[in-house]
């Protein structure tokens, strides 16, 4: 696994640790190797969800959220994840800089 792959897990990791218990507990169950065939499909919802951003609840997290389950099954997807969160963190840096 690349070091930019094992990051992302880490960074998982670390968000899980920031959840309430509950859905702390939730993101565990459906992260558990076991649970790929519920995992993979509330992905796929999540991401439609996300492409209707303009209905109520349905929102743009939902797509994040649904990339992020399906880089459990999809380690190809780990490398750009981690990139791009890198690149929101540093360009929240810089915005929160000038303000």
């Amino acid at each position: 696994m690349s070091p930019t792959a094992e990051a992302w897990d880490a960074r998982m990791d670390r968000l899980l640790d920031r959840l309430p218990e509950r859905g702390r507990a939730t993101v565990a169950w459906l992260r558990a190797p076991s649970r790929r065939w519920i995992r993979i499909p509330a992905a796929l919802l999540l991401m439609l969800g996300g492409v209707f951003s303009i209905l109520p609840i349905l929102g743009l997290w939902m797509l994040p959220l649904g990339l992020a389950l399906l880089s459990e099954d999809v380690p190809a997807l780990k490398v750009p994840l981690e990139r791009a969160a890198r690149w929101i963190e540093r360009q929240w840096r810089r915005w929160r800089g000038r303000a």
